[in-house]
């Protein structure tokens, strides 16, 4: 299985707000050679680290490509770009955040890219509709399912389903 994580809390000029934006992204998976074949129900976030900044609009959704990581990394990163991403400071408001998750459970580690992501465990943003879309998913790491890795996660960081 292949997983990605989606986020963002700013409009675009292009696609408007937040939830747009992240439909349209997947929608321009298509044309990329990476099939969505499953996604998550939209949740709002609060900002981690907790920030004055808009919440942000999260899902995750499950895809088919023939494309190698780093090739589906790149193809990420320049979609990001053509929504108006602009990388700077760690953790600001963004128009589009698109995560590679994880690749069909392998792990690796280079200056380009590191799977499974490096953080996905530690995030509810990412966890909730990660769990939504596959709970019995295991970290190829930790060995642990999704809905197991949600419930060990500590109160606090406020994520909800959005209907």
């Amino acid at each position: 299985m292949i997983l990605v994580g989606l986020g963002g809390n700013r409009c675009s000029a292009e696609s408007g707000p937040p939830m747009q934006t992240l439909a349209a992204a997947l929608a321009a998976l298509a044309a990329m050679d990476i099939a969505v074949t499953a996604r998550s129900s939209w949740y709002r976030s609060e900002p981690v680290p907790p920030s004055a900044q808009p919440w942000f609009v999260n899902a995750v959704a499950a895809a088919d490509t023939a494309l190698d990581p780093e090739a589906l990394l790149a193809r990420l990163l320049a979609l990001e770009g053509r929504f108006g991403r602009i990388r700077g400071k760690r953790n600001a408001a963004r128009v589009l955040d698109l995560d590679l998750l994880d690749y069909e459970g392998r792990i690796v580690q280079s200056d380009a890219l590191t799977l499974p992501h490096p953080r996905l465990h530690e995030r509810r943003f990412v966890l909730a509709p990660l769990a939504q879309i596959a709970p019995s998913w295991r970290h190829p790491r930790l060995h642990k399912r999704a809905d197991e890795l949600l419930a060990a996660l500590p109160q606090g960081e406020s994520v909800y389903r959005l209907p």
